[in-house]
């Protein structure tokens, strides 16, 4: 019989709070029956398997992202709307670093795994952060890849302590946005190769 107040959903929030502690690659279905106070066998009532359970925090986490960057950009546009998505996004990392790793790890199992519409959030609310910027349709995918790389890759380093100059991050933050800015208004057509 599985324990009162047990469910998928409730055993995958656990799940994602212990990787935002001890890290996604240190995930075990025995750490994480030991936090609930279950027996480890009792968890395959609610999760199929311990990759079941990286994947269900990937799609958590991949649907937290997308609100978070959602709500910090409505109603903005332009660099403000970057700002304001990027600033919610290095949030998102810093406080969140083993449920961010779980949805960079995850892979698509099919047209019908729920990663697919978590992550199509993700990039609407990317599309959102640009729309502003009225780039192109052959640039915006440029410019989308451009944005994850940059914002995963600065959230990233600061979140494993990787910024070690004696320069205040948030400047430096704040100096990349500027940068990017002017990159998108500038649009750059003849540096994007035709094919």
């Amino acid at each position: 019989m599985p324990r009162a107040g047990l469910s998928p959903a409730s055993v995958t929030e656990a799940g994602a709070a212990l990787v935002d502690e001890i890290g996604f690659e240190n995930l075990s279905m025995g750490l994480l029956a030991e936090r609930l106070g279950v027996k480890t066998p009792s968890l395959y009532r609610h999760v199929a398997s311990q990759a079941d359970l990286a994947h269900r925090i990937a799609v958590l986490a991949m649907t937290e992202l997308a609100d978070a960057i959602r709500d910090a950009t409505q109603g903005r546009s332009g660099k403000e709307a970057l700002v304001a998505g990027a600033h919610a996004m290095r949030r998102y990392v810093l406080e969140h670093p083993g449920r961010y790793a779980a949805g960079n790890a995850a892979i698509v199992t099919g047209p019908d795994d729920p990663l697919v519409p978590a992550i199509g959030r993700v990039i609407a609310s990317w599309t959102a952060m640009l729309h502003g910027y009225r780039l192109d349709p052959d640039q915006e995918i440029h410019a989308l890849r451009m944005l994850r790389s940059i914002l995963h890759g600065f959230s990233s380093l600061e979140a494993i302590g990787s910024f070690q100059i004696n320069t205040d991050v948030d400047d430096s933050f704040t100096w990349m946005l500027g940068f990017i800015d002017q990159g998108l208004k500038a649009k750059w057509p003849d540096l994007i190769p035709a094919h």
